[in-house]
């Protein structure tokens, strides 16, 4: 099986992070680009790292995304305290506007990208985020990548070891999957069935929590 060159967005947060030390560890990927507003902090042999200030402004034929099998889109903002307009430029304009790019320079990519659990794919419900989300994951499928798919994670344990997990966060960690396994993931779940959806493919595009446990294996 051959080995994988991805891109990564989102090292600095915590679904990206953890995506990220999956895949340092995991052998079938062989190269990793992280590209974020600001340095991981991670120093490995299979890491690069482009440093972007504003996603919107990268080029289409930045060579600098030439080369890779994937992207592995983790970065995120949430949605509280944004109008619709503004929640739109940071979500789905910006991941738009990204997987062209990549697109234009590598014509067999495959995109995965960190939906949401309870995402609206019919873009007319009464959540504003899960409408924009729902948009963006239906405007990524008819790009005409290679295969993309959109991930539908819950509840995700972040891996052994990670620094960007927010405070908050940190006593309900081991709750949730005791509590509620059916709805919860770990972040090395999550990456492996990235890293799988590439190498083997899924029959679905849209990836429930359930889909996303079966891909891991």
């Amino acid at each position: 099986m051959d080995t994988l060159k991805i891109i990564l967005t989102g090292a600095t947060g915590m679904v990206g992070e953890g995506v990220l030390m999956e895949c340092l560890e995991n052998p079938n990927i062989s190269e990793i680009l992280s590209v974020s507003r600001k340095p991981s902090g991670k120093k490995h042999a299979k890491l690069k790292e482009y440093i972007v200030s504003d996603f919107l402004t990268i080029d289409m034929n930045d060579e600098n995304l030439k080369g890779y099998d994937a992207v592995f889109f983790c970065a995120g903002i949430s949605s509280i305290g944004m109008s619709e307009e503004e929640y739109i430029k940071t979500t789905y304009d910006v991941t738009l506007h990204f997987a062209k790019a990549v697109l234009n320079q590598n014509p067999n990519m495959v995109f995965n990208y960190v939906s949401g659990a309870h995402t609206d794919s019919t873009e007319s419900g009464k959540m504003m985020w899960a409408r924009v989300k729902g948009k963006t994951e239906n405007a990524l499928k008819k790009l005409g990548l290679k295969a993309a798919y959109n991930l539908r994670p819950g509840f995700m344990k972040p891996v052994e070891g990670q620094e960007n997990v927010k405070w908050f966060f940190k006593p309900f960690i081991w709750l949730f999957p005791i509590f509620l396994p059916s709805k919860s993931l770990t972040l090395h779940e999550v990456g492996r069935a990235m890293i799988n959806a590439v190498q083997k493919g899924y029959p679905t595009s849209t990836l429930e929590i359930k889909d996303i446990k079966n891909l891991a294996v």
